[in-house]
């Protein structure tokens, strides 16, 4: 497993290809930008000199036999390649085995995301939830969440978003003026528009339709297309409400939202959001650092290292 490897470790490996992207150098050699995990995490590696055959051999969905020497590069772990094929058909070939996926199996995911509905009281929104995920059911829980900044392995839209449901639930015990289905409804609905911005769990990449919309101009208009569907007035409160979740959950116009939160649970949604996001890619940074130690600079976190404490967790004897 990646996991168990360190810096100036040379090693064999089997890992799947999750990304494969074409790249040139400053002096024009022709190189591949490679994405590769196992179930433990990803890490990157480029490799030299690829020919024509070779970027057609080594894609996204493939499983590669590697020898590589552990290394970094601006502080960030990658993998330097000193030899790679294809696995063989008496190999561990099958690209399942090494996917990372979302902690909850699908059949859980399913199973809680469905009781998490009987809890939208208001009948609007129960409906629009439930025509919407009937409707992208198949993409809904096994997407990921992003291409690469959180949630970024298959299952993860529905796992997030299954998060920022328990979060709202703890929140609106503290804060009864919180309007839980609502909230329930935007927590579940908030990212619907990922489906159609990404092109899926194996070599995810951004549609046409994703670059040149988003994914909050996309759900908004899965929102649409779903009231109409079901006869509802979408100048009702209920669907402006609703719709408004939805377009201002990323909080800021340079964050990508058209308009900032502008009623309670707006407000709420935007920030648990964030904080489910962070919270996740902090944690998938630190699990690949040493207690003791500083993570590598995280983007989405404001591109800065987080320490991992030598602390261990308490006990939970419940």
């Amino acid at each position: 497993m990646l996991s168990d490897h360190k810096k100036g470790e040379t090693y064999s490996i089997y890992l799947l290809i999750k990304a494969a992207e074409k790249r040139t150098t400053s002096k024009g050699s022709p190189y591949i930008r490679l994405t590769l995990t196992d179930r433990s995490g990803e890490i990157q590696a480029n490799l030299w000199d690829a020919s024509d055959q070779d970027v057609e051999k080594y894609i996204a969905g493939r499983v590669a036999y590697l020898t590589v020497l552990q290394d970094e590069y601006q502080s960030k772990a990658q993998l330097k390649i000193q030899e790679i094929r294809l696995a063989n058909d008496n190999e561990p070939g099958d690209p399942s085995l090494y996917e990372i996926s979302s902690p909850i199996s699908k059949k859980d995911l399913q199973s809680q995301v469905s009781d998490l509905l009987f809890q939208i009281t208001n009948p609007t929104w129960n409906r629009i939830v439930r025509n919407v995920l009937n409707k992208y059911a198949d993409k809904y829980y096994d997407y990921p969440a992003a291409e690469k900044l959180h949630h970024a392995y298959r299952g993860g839209l529905a796992f997030h978003s299954l998060s920022i449901a328990k979060l709202a639930i703890k929140v609106a015990e503290l804060y009864p003026q919180i309007n839980l289905s609502l909230l329930l409804s935007g927590a579940l609905l908030h990212d619907i528009g990922k489906t159609v911005e990404l092109s899926g769990p194996v070599g995810t990449e951004y549609t046409n339709e994703g670059q040149l919309l988003g994914h909050i101009v996309i759900g908004d208009e899965i929102l649409v297309e779903s009231a109409e569907e079901l006869g509802f007035d979408l100048h009702s409160e209920d669907m402006l409400l609703l719709r408004h979740l939805i377009i201002s959950h990323h909080n800021k116009l340079e964050f990508g939202s058209p308009i900032p939160p502008r009623e309670l649970e707006a407000y709420v949604l935007s920030k648990l959001d964030d904080l489910d996001a962070h919270i996740q890619m902090i944690t998938a940074a630190l699990n690949k650092t040493e207690r003791g130690h500083f993570s590598e600079k995280i983007f989405g976190a404001d591109n800065q290292p987080y320490y991992r404490s030598n602390a261990d967790l308490p006990q939970n004897n419940d």
